[in-house]
C-alpha cells in the first residue's frame, strides 16, 4: 500500500515537473526539438504515421502539405493562421488569392490533429506544430532531405487575407520583387534559392503560367509550346503541370530546368535571368547534396518566423477554428 502510495506520488510530481516545462520552457528560451519529448513522446511519430499514409495514396499530397507551411509563416509568422476557417472575425486567409481553389491539404491536416490528441491523450499538440512537422515528414516521404523541427509553437487566434494577398510570394513576380518580399521575412538570397527548390514537387495550375508560356521571352520554344497544349489562351484555368519533370520527387531537377529555360512559372525562371542568384541556381544544378543541405536550413530559419510561443495565442482543439 505505502509502496503503491510513493508510487502515485513520484509519478504525480513527475507530471508536474514535466507540465510546468512544457509551459514556461517556450516562453524563456524559444523553440526547441526537443518539447514533446516527455509531454508526448508519441506525437511526432503520430504525425509521420499519417503523412506518409497520406502522400503514398496521392503524391502531389507532400508538396500540398509543405505549402501550406510555407504559406503560412509568410503572413505574421508559423502560427496556424491559414487553417482558420471565415468566420463574422475571421478574415480567413483561405481566401485570399494565392490560396483560393489552390492552397489543399486541410483534411490531411484535421487527420493528423485527430490522430496526435488520440496518442497524446488531450490536445497538446499546437496545428503551427504539425503544419512544419508535417511539411518535413512530407519532404522526406518524396525522397529528400530531413531536419530537426524546431517545436514549441502555439497557434494564432487570428488571420489576415489582406496580409496573405501582399506577402506571399506571386508566380508573376520578378528578382527584385522576389528578394524583397524574402527579405520582409527576414529571408536572404540564399534562402530564397534553396526554398524556391521546393517547386521541385508539386504542379501549379494553368492560370499561374499562362502570361510565361504566351508572353516570356526566356522561356524554351519547345517547353512553351508543349504548355500551350495544356494551357490554351482562354479557358481551362485548372490544368495542371509539373513544377519540373518529376513533381512526385524531390531532387535537383527544378535547378536543371532553370538552366535550360524550363521553369515553369515566371518567378522560378526569374531565379536565372542574368541576376544576383545565377550562380547559386549553377551550384544547386551542380550539387544536389548542396542543396538539400540550404533547403533543411532554410527550412529551420523560415519555421522560425515570428512564432508565438509561452502564453501567446492558444492550441487549438480543432485547427479550422478558435477555442
Amino acid at each position: 500500500m505505502a509502496l503503491n502510495s510513493l508510487s502515485l506520488v513520484q509519478a504525480l510530481l513527475f507530471l508536474s515537473l514535466a507540465t510546468s516545462a512544457f509551459s514556461t520552457r517556450p516562453y524563456k528560451e524559444g523553440l526547441t526539438p526537443y518539447f514533446y519529448d516527455y509531454v508526448c513522446p508519441q506525437a511526432l511519430p503520430a504525425i509521420k504515421r499519417v503523412v506518409e499514409a497520406a502522400v503514398q495514396q496521392e503524391r502531389r499530397m507532400g508538396a500540398s502539405l509543405l505549402r501550406l507551411h510555407f504559406h503560412d509563416c509568410f503572413v505574421n509568422g508559423c502560427d496556424a493562421s491559414i487553417l482558420l476557417d471565415p468566420t463574422p472575425t475571421i478574415d480567413s486567409e483561405k481566401l485570399a488569392v494565392p490560396n483560393n481553389n489552390s492552397a489543399r491539404g486541410f483534411e490531411v491536416i484535421d487527420q493528423i490533429k485527430a490522430e496526435v490528441d488520440k496518442a497524446c491523450g488531450y490536445s497538446l499538440v499546437s496545428c503551427a506544430d504539425i503544419l512544419a512537422v508535417a511539411a518535413r515528414d512530407s519532404v522526406v516521404a518524396l525522397g529528400g532531405p530531413s531536419w530537426e523541427v524546431q517545436l514549441g509553437r502555439r497557434d494564432s487566434t487570428t488571420a489576415s487575407r489582406t496580409t496573405a494577398n501582399s506577402d506571399i510570394p506571386a508566380p508573376n513576380m520578378d528578382l527584385p520583387a522576389l528578394i524583397n518580399t524574402f527579405q520582409k521575412q527576414g529571408l536572404d538570397t540564399r534562402d530564397l534559392v534553396a526554398l524556391s527548390g521546393a517547386h521541385t514537387i508539386g504542379f501549379a495550375q494553368c492560370f499561374t503560367f499562362r502570361n510565361r508560356t504566351y508572353n516570356d521571352d526566356n522561356i524554351a520554344t519547345s517547353f512553351a509550346r508543349s504548355l500551350r497544349s495544356l494551357c490554351p489562351r482562354t479557358g481551362e484555368d485548372g490544368n495542371l503541370a509539373g513544377l519540373d519533370p518529376s513533381p512526385a520527387q524531390f531532387d535537383a531537377l527544378y535547378f536543371h530546368n532553370l538552366l535550360a529555360q524550363k521553369g515553369l512559372l515566371h518567378s522560378d525562371q526569374a531565379l536565372y535571368s542574368g541576376g544576383s542568384t545565377d550562380e547559386l541556381v549553377k551550384t544547386y544544378s551542380d550539387d544536389a547534396e548542396a542543396f538539400w543541405d540550404d533547403f533543411a536550413k532554410s527550412m529551420i530559419k523560415m519555421g522560425n518566423i515570428k512564432p508565438l510561443i509561452g502564453n501567446q495565442g492558444q492550441i487549438r482543439s480543432n485547427c479550422r477554428r478558435l477555442n
